[in-house]
């Protein structure tokens, strides 16, 4: 009878490991999860907002390119001084 006994709570304690061990195991995984999901969620911001700064980059690039091709630069070549009247 105290073989039975035995065997009952050392299966009993061999079933509560496996399952402290799973839910250690579950616990991890959610961790992992929510960690990957907040770096998802950063470089997602982060290439929102690089994308935002070269786009206006590029529209200050336009808008110098085509000042310029209305207002040419001012040429001073001939080294002399200009006359104003």
């Amino acid at each position: 009878m105290r073989m039975y006994v035995i065997v009952a709570v050392v299966a009993v304690v061999i079933i509560v490991a496996g399952l402290l061990f799973l839910l250690d195991r579950a616990i991890k995984a959610i961790r992992e999860g929510r960690r990957r999901r907040e770096v998802g969620r950063r470089l997602y911001h982060a290439a929102a907002q690089a994308e935002a700064t070269q786009r206006q980059r590029k529209e200050a690039a336009e808008a110098s390119n085509s000042l310029t091709a209305v207002l040419p630069a001012i040429r001073h070549g001939e080294g002399k001084p200009r006359k104003v009247a």
